[in-house]
Parts: structure tokens; C-alpha cells; sequence
């Protein structure tokens, strides 16, 4: 691999987990890994949508039955702001604090937002682990926890574990306990795979993408959607195309440019956004 290839990495490599977590986790999203990160969270949010009591939610207000692509954008921008400016920024102040408005309309229990919250800790992670052109280093890892951390304590989400392997623990057993089957789960499940399909496929194709994202999806999410199980060849294709992805991207460089999700022009902002805007109902 040319040194171009790895300037960012190196630069991450010599940066401490805890005093410039906001600089490596801005680095991860926006130099090394722009396109897995954000695959990443989309399937992070996907798997809150599992437990009924967050897809029962949504399907009451509509919020991705009837406005999932409102709602993936608003959630993506707000993630992105605290990414690229810091969460103690102006910008990511503002943010958090729509983050917080939003929220506040709903009596969301605490173990439910912490659940949230890890998935935005571990599902990048995971994700690079499987199709990443590199592996995770440990200052890279911890940088994302105490990232989401201090995101956390700024949402009011209590009792968040100072240890990085006790809050993934959390995260293994929120699932085990809590995902299973509902129709809610199933509406906001099929709504969001048509959004992820339209992403790339015209509509008339969408019944043919659809395996391919269940070959992406663990036995529990499959179960706890309702969704079909794929066959193993088409799981292996599925994984391999990822994974051969993965090999070619380690010779290719890491853009000097920042890959900047907040500034992407989005169907639900057409015409531009500002963060006070985001989650309300004027578009």
C-alpha cells in the first residue's frame, strides 16, 4: 500500500483515545471509512427497529411509515453535524439540542435510549471488522466510545458504563432480551428496506433487492422483522461482494478532502436546512 494510502491512518495512529476522540472519530467518518460508517449507522438504526417498543413508536406517529425519508435525513444530519464540527461545537450545541426537542416529545425510557446509543458505538465497528479494507485499531475503538459517551451525558441518558466492553455487553443482551417479533416492527422494517432500496435501485427492481439486504441481516433481525431467511449461496455472494470491496479499497487512497455527509443536498431539504429546522414538519 502507497504511504498516500495510509496518511490518515498514520496521522489516527498517533492521536490519544480519550483526549482527541472528537478528532478520530471526525477522521474515521469523513477520511478513512465515509462510505462503510454511514452503511454502518443505517444498519445501526435498522436494528433499533427490531425491539417493538421503539417500532411500536414509530408506527404510531408515523415517523418512518409515513416520513422515512424526512426521518433518515434529519437523523443523519444531526449525527453528521456532531462528526464533522464536535459536539461542543456551536453547530453540534445546536444539534444536540434539536436532538434533545425531539426526543423530549416522548416518554422514551432510559434503557431504550442507552440500547440507541450503543448501536452507534458498536455497529460501525462490527461492520468494519467484517467488510473494512483495515481492521479497527484499539485507540479507534475507544475514541468512538467515549465519543457516543459524552454525546450520551449531553442527551441526559443515565447510567452509561465507563468501560467500553461492559457497554457492549449491554448492547448483546438488550438484544437478546428484548428483540422479537411485531407488527410494528414489520411496517417499519419494510418501509425502511424500500428506502435503503430506493437509494440505489429503481422502484420496479425493489423486489429483487430485497434478498439482498436480508443476506446482510443476522438470524435474530431476520426473526424479529418476520423477514424471509436468504439462502446460504445468496449470503455468501452477498458478504463476498462486500469483502472483495474491502480488498480493493486498501489500494485505494484516503481523500485529502473530508467526505462531508452534512452537506450532501437531500430530497427533503432541496433547497438547503438549518439545524433548528430539522425533525419538524414544514417539508
Amino acid at each position: 500500500m502507497s504511504s498516500r494510502r495510509k496518511h490518515i491512518s498514520q496521522r489516527i495512529a498517533q492521536l490519544d483515545a480519550w483526549h482527541d476522540h472528537q478528532e478520530i472519530v471526525y477522521l474515521l467518518t469523513c477520511h478513512v471509512y465515509p462510505w462503510d460508517i454511514e452503511r454502518a449507522l443505517e444498519f445501526a438504526l435498522f436494528r433499533t427497529y427490531a425491539v417493538p417498543s421503539i417500532s411500536g413508536l414509530l408506527a404510531r406517529t408515523g415517523e418512518l411509515t409515513k416520513r422515512s425519508q424526512k426521518r433518515y435525513d434529519d437523523t443523519e444530519i444531526i449525527m453528521y453535524t456532531l462528526a464533522e464540527h464536535g459536539y461542543d461545537s456551536e453547530l453540534g450545541r445546536k444539534a444536540l439540542r434539536r436532538m434533545n426537542q425531539m426526543h423530549g416529545r416522548f416518554s422514551i425510557p432510559n434503557d431504550q435510549m442507552l440500547y440507541v446509543l450503543t448501536t452507534f458505538i458498536y455497529e460501525p465497528t462490527r461492520w468494519i471488522e467484517r467488510y473494512g479494507w483495515r481492521t479497527s485499531a484499539e485507540n479507534e475503538k475507544l475514541a468512538t466510545f467515549y465519543f457516543y459517551r459524552e454525546v450520551g451525558r449531553r442527551m441526559n441518558i443515565k447510567d452509561i458504563p465507563d468501560d467500553y466492553h461492559e457497554l457492549e455487553q449491554f448492547n448483546i443482551e438488550y438484544e437478546r432480551q428484548h428483540f422479537r417479533y411485531a407488527p410494528s416492527n414489520r411496517a417499519v422494517g419494510d418501509a425502511t428496506c424500500d428506502l435503503f432500496l430506493s437509494f440505489y435501485l429503481p422502484k420496479p427492481l425493489w423486489p429483487l433487492g430485497r434478498p439482498l439486504l436480508y443476506a446482510m441481516m443476522d438470524k435474530p433481525l431476520l426473526d424479529a422483522f418476520g423477514f424471509p431467511h436468504p439462502s446460504p449461496l445468496l449470503r455468501k455472494i452477498t458478504t463476498g461482494g462486500l469483502k472483495l470491496r474491502s480488498k480493493v479499497m486498501r489500494y485505494w487512497p484516503e481523500p485529502d478532502k473530508p467526505v462531508l455527509g452534512s452537506q450532501r443536498k437531500r430530497p427533503t431539504y432541496p433547497d438547503g436546512y438549518t439545524v433548528e429546522e430539522l425533525g419538524t414538519f414544514g417539508h
